[in-house]
């Protein structure tokens, strides 16, 4: 896999908390024309895109805001975790309580509780920008 796609409304503020959360932009491109109308099913398509890398190099998220046509759907920000279709991108973290912190000063806010399960993980669920829902996990011992 090369990337998850996620739209979003404000992409500086989306790019400011996926740095924050440890990816690196990798490139950023407008994108339009007949190509990118047929390759999506759309007529008029005008976005901008930001490419954010794993640090790894191995996987990445793609945030995409459209100018046109207009962005549509329901309110991610008020959709619950158990909404039909893909609901939240898992990254593993080194310290989930100060990436929890630093992802606060963001917007972001627990959408449940921090957990410990087992002697296996520290886990949470946080509503990053837009609502999109981004799960932690700390892997212990």
């Amino acid at each position: 896999m090369d990337n998850v796609a996620i739209v979003v409304e404000d992409l500086e503020g989306a790019i400011a908390f996926f740095t924050e959360l440890g990816l690196v932009l990798d490139g950023r491109a407008r994108i339009e024309g007949p190509w990118a109308d047929r390759t999506v099913g759309l007529d008029g398509v005008r976005s901008d895109i930001a490419v954010m890398r794993t640090p790894d190099g191995h996987g990445g998220l793609e945030l995409t805001k459209y100018h046109a046509p207009a962005v549509v759907g329901p309110d991610p920000g008020a959709v619950p975790p158990n909404t039909r279709g893909m609901h939240r991108v898992m990254f593993a973290v080194t310290d989930i309580d100060d990436v929890v912190a630093r992802l606060g000063k963001h917007g972001a806010e627990l959408v449940g509780d921090l957990v410990r399960y087992e002697d296996s993980y520290r886990l949470c669920y946080l509503r990053g920008p837009e609502g999109i829902i981004v799960a932690l996990a700390e892997q212990l011992g």
